[in-house]
């Protein structure tokens, strides 16, 4: 790996994950060497949306892409905060009263 290569997280781990970074994201390197086995990789958004995180992440815990396809890390981002946010009262009551007792 090198500087500008293009890669993808290939785990899902916690310390990435307190960052923003899901298994599935794209990003590229963006520093010339390694640091004790870790890339520092930039996480973009799309246009001028702040990028989801610039970290560190083992060489092991990544894979060379071709292309970075920055669309790719919004989804998985949604997926993630849509699962982080609480429930709403429309989803609570959902008129499904089979389960109610009287």
């Amino acid at each position: 790996m090198k500087e500008m290569d293009c890669v993808e997280v290939a785990v899902e781990k916690k310390r990435y994950a307190k960052e923003g970074v899901h298994q599935g994201m794209q990003g590229w390197i963006c520093h010339a060497k390694s640091v004790q086995g870790c890339w520092l990789v930039n996480f973009p958004q799309q246009g001028e949306k702040e990028d989801i995180a610039t970290i560190p992440v083992k060489e092991e815990d990544l894979r060379i892409i071709d292309v970075m396809h920055a669309s790719v890390n919004e989804s998985i981002k949604a997926r993630f905060d849509e699962a982080d946010s609480p429930a709403k009262d429309s989803d609570f009551y959902d008129n499904d009263l089979s389960e109610y007792l009287i």
